[in-house]
């Protein structure tokens, strides 16, 4: 754990100290660590018998929780927008 806060400590540190360099490439890095990150991901969980063998019950599992991610995150932006619109409108009056 102490080594993971380090590496990005250091790496906030790095950013720090080359924030007034011209860095256009490393957007394309970044993209490609992701995608190579992403391919491990799907080597170690195809490589895991029992996340494969219950594949079927864990994609319900994930469909349910995205479903419930996307409608409660849908709900409480919308209670957010209300809250600050009623705010605007009295602030307006």
């Amino acid at each position: 754990m102490f080594i993971i806060v380090g590496i990005m400590l250091l790496g906030v540190l790095v950013g720090y100290l080359l924030r007034t360099k011209k860095l256009s490439w490393i957007q394309l890095l970044i993209t490609f660590f992701i995608w190579l990150l992403l391919f491990l991901l799907g080597v170690d969980v195809g490589g895991n018998p029992a996340i494969v063998t219950n594949l079927h019950t864990l994609g319900v599992e994930a469909i349910y929780i995205t479903i419930g991610a996307v409608l409660g995150s849908a709900f409480f932006a919308w209670g957010l927008w209300r809250f600050t619109n009623k705010k605007r409108k009295d602030n307006k009056v």
